[in-house]
């Protein structure tokens, strides 16, 4: 799908569930993570993540469309257009808007291990650390030896 395409879907949603026009921009934006799609207050753009469309095709961009348009039109209109007010919640119930979107999968990153182990050349106590050390301005919180990079 394409930014094209997903802006003709925003106006035809937009006329059959709401019966009032988008006149604004939609478009795909990757740099979206967690969320399925973001209604931008001062430019009255939607934004929507191309990745909710790739994992769970388009019933789930359309449920993410009429939430979107939900602010959009509430906004416009001055009324209640935050997650909280009642005037978005009932709105939500009157076109079948979804509360929340699909979890979207995230890449898990990989956990960072101590790269550095020191040891108390008069104790033998270990440190681990991420970063690197100067061993001349520290000592040994035990016993206050000197410290000896190992690795």
């Amino acid at each position: 799908m394409t930014d094209c395409e997903l802006q003709e879907l925003v106006c035809q949603i937009s006329k059959e569930v709401f019966h009032k026009p988008f006149r604004h921009q939609a478009y795909f934006n990757s740099r979206l993570r967690t969320t399925g799609g973001r209604y931008l207050l001062k430019s009255h753009d939607i934004e929507v993540n191309p990745k909710a469309y790739v994992q769970f095709g388009l019933k789930e961009v359309e449920g993410i469309i009429r939430h979107e348009l939900c602010h959009y039109h509430l906004h416009i209109e001055g009324k209640g257009y935050k997650h909280r007010d009642a005037d978005f919640r009932t709105l939500l119930k009157e076109t079948n808007a979804p509360r929340f979107c699909s979890n979207l999968e995230q890449k898990k990153r990989p956990v960072k291990r101590a790269q550095y182990i020191y040891v108390c050349t008069e104790c033998g106590l270990r440190y681990s650390r991420k970063i690197r050390m100067n061993t001349d301005r520290y000592r040994c919180g035990k016993c206050l030896g000197k410290l000896k990079i190992i690795n």
